[in-house]
């Protein structure tokens, strides 16, 4: 198989052995690879209700057919597993050089079941594969590990992907870290690693990956590479990142700002990608492979927080620790993504526990004594801090936070619950759902829970009637407060994702920037593994994936009473002083009702019907 490692490793823990087989070509046929296959080994693996701790618990890396090629930021792997922290599908996603020297090792997709009796870390040198006893990782953070198993492998270019103390603790939201810095952080699929006493994974890998027309994949990507270095995002990309985002909600009034009470923070350009570009930052990275180095290394010059060197940020956990919790300290807000990171955790989520604990004491449903002593005030930088070390180690107060924002209002109580920014258990992004309707909405129906990433509708920013309604024959798409013709949006965008997570391509490209129609997906994939495909068979693939997991989630429960989010965003208009977007609601039944009949699912129910079900080839 072209394009493809060619294998699938498969690992007991338990037993401590470990075998291969040939990479199925016609399952990838049906699901490309990374997300889609990891999703499709769990339906037909692992038995529903498999609790996400338990030793039965499936936790599948995987790999796209694009992954260590040319293609600009093929560098993405997947990693998935029955969630601890939302008991439905988990699911995670990062770049860097992990996923590439994966493929290199001749491998599309690793499958880890069991537990060890004690930790360990699997080292994968190309066919060679151990379990090397890792007794003296357990306690070290990411960074410390990574270091540690570089060291002892007598290798620096050993990719490592790692967990940190906060799995080790089972907070419910610690993710997989690679690169030092970049976390597949959501739905805990590091506390999945951490119960099965699995530290890290880390790889080398010398192997080819031969495409099948190597000038015809050439001349693709030369033209690719000339589409994005003349895209209108691409300079400000390179210089900011996804840190632009700060300015740009702030502009609209989308930016979460003290718990989502308004969509304008204040301090926003003293917080803003730009001022990191003025103040701390050194050089440009970026993915292997990547034409646009979206990332940034930084090094802050604080007293109060000497060698602080570290690389990104990314836009979520900026906004998670400024806006979000009312903290205009931009090198504070830096020591928190540091720490994050090197403890292991979900950014996203830790910003969401210590907002709402502070919204709680605001509204006096949490008292300072129950936060152990804690000034639980807006933006208290030394408050924020602490509660990062408590909740990795479980301390006090930090254990009530550390399975998440839903179980902390089910134990607190009071009415809580109603300002837990969640949905189906994942906490909500860094941006409100009223500003920008079909995120809204893909939140709402995201598969591993509240969550933008398994959609990007970005359309909904072009303000272009006339393109809304050439592309999906309602002008009002283009316009962000506008909820019409949102689930077609959305439907749309899933699919891109779906495809962009399987073939292990970046979506800043893929979807944000739409650099490939399903047309040239698919002259690309003709290229690069030889394969007789169309467009429109690239979109079916998509649309397979997104299928699949719905009945993976459905399995568990889940029906359309759950395709929903907070009060506050579908009942409560956004304060006046949210600029352009006050008074704005999240239209959400309306939209659904929409979603459900384009994607051909029952209404009522929000499953899939039998008729989708059997066109996609979903019924065996």
């Amino acid at each position: 198989m072209y394009s493809h490692g060619g294998r699938v490793l498969r690992v007991n823990l338990t037993e401590g052995t470990s075998h291969c087989h040939t990479t199925d070509e016609h399952l990838a046929r049906a699901f490309l690879g990374g997300r889609g296959l990891n999703v499709k080994r769990l339906w037909d693996e692992l038995p529903a209700h498999t609790h996400g701790l338990s030793p039965k618990n499936i936790l599948a890396f995987g790999v796209g057919p694009l992954v260590g090629t040319l293609f600009p930021g093929g560098a993405r792997f997947n990693v998935t597993a029955m969630s601890p922290h939302t008991g439905i599908l988990g699911d995670s996603n990062a770049g860097g050089f992990f996923g590439p020297e994966l493929k290199f090792a001749g491998y599309d997709q690793i499958i880890l079941k069991g537990r060890a009796d004690h930790p360990v870390y699997l080292w994968i040198k190309d066919d060679v594969v151990e379990l090397r006893d890792a007794r003296a990782l357990w306690g070290r953070d990411v960074w410390e590990t990574t270091v540690a198993i570089r060291e002892e492998l007598a290798d620096p270019d050993v990719q490592v992907a790692t967990i940190g103390p906060a799995a080790e603790n089972l907070v419910t939201f610690a993710g997989v870290f690679v690169n030092l810095n970049r976390p597949a952080g959501r739905t805990g699929m590091g506390t999945v690693m951490a119960s099965k006493n699995l530290k890290a994974v880390a790889i080398r890998g010398t192997k080819l990956i031969p495409v099948a027309d190597m000038a015809g994949f050439n001349e693709i990507i030369e033209r690719l590479d000339e589409v994005i270095y003349q895209h209108p995002e691409y300079e400000i990309r390179c210089r900011l990142g996804t840190t632009k985002l700060i300015k740009a909600l702030n502009s609209i009034g989308g930016l979460p700002t003290r718990h989502f009470q308004c969509g304008r923070f204040e301090h926003a350009d003293a917080v803003s990608g730009e001022a990191i570009e003025e103040l701390y930052k050194v050089k440009s990275k970026a993915c292997f492979a990547c034409t646009i180095p979206c990332s940034r290394f930084l090094v802050v010059d604080d007293p109060r927080f000497p060698n602080l060197r570290l690389e990104g940020p990314e836009y979520e956990p900026l906004a998670g620790f400024t806006a979000r919790v009312g903290n205009s300290d931009l090198a504070l807000a830096l020591k928190c993504v540091d720490l994050a990171n090197r403890y292991g955790m979900d950014a996203i989520t830790l910003s969401e526990v210590i907002s709402w604990a502070m919204e709680c004491h605001e509204l006096g449903l949490l008292s300072t004594e129950e936060a152990d002593g804690l000034d639980l005030t807006w933006g208290a930088g030394d408050t924020i801090l602490t509660l990062i070390h408590k909740v990795a180690h479980r301390d006090g107060f930090g254990n009530l936070l550390a399975d998440g924002v839903k179980a902390a209002a089910r134990r607190l109580g009071r009415g809580s619950q109603e300002i837990a920014m969640e949905g189906k258990g994942l906490e909500v992004f860094q941006a409100d759902p009223r500003s920008i309707k079909a995120y809204g909405l893909g939140n709402a129906v995201a598969s591993r829970g509240a969550d933008h990433l398994r959609s990007e509708p970005w359309f909904e920013f072009s303000n272009d009637p006339k393109e809304g309604m050439r592309r999906f024959g309602i002008p009002e798409t283009a316009f962000r407060l506008e909820h019409k013709g949102k689930g077609l949006v959305v439907k749309h965008f899933e699919e891109m994702a779906a495809v962009a997570d399987s073939l292990g391509v970046c979506k800043n490209t893929y979807n944000n920037m739409e650099v490939l129609s399903w047309e040239e997906t698919a002259e690309l994939l003709r290229a690069a593994i030889g394969w007789n495909i169309t467009g429109e068979e690239v979109r079916l693939i998509g649309e397979r994936i997104v299928n699949l997991e719905r009945l993976f989630i459905a399995r568990e429960g889940i029906t359309r009473k759950d395709d929903t989010l907070p009060r506050r965003f579908v009942e409560h208009p956004m304060s006046e002083s949210s600029g352009p977007s006050a008074g704005s609601v999240l239209e959400l039944e309306p939209m659904l009702d929409e979603y459900y009949r384009a994607r051909g699912w029952d209404v009522e129910t929000g499953l899939p019907k039998k008729e989708k079900l059997e066109e996609l080839g979903l019924t065996g």
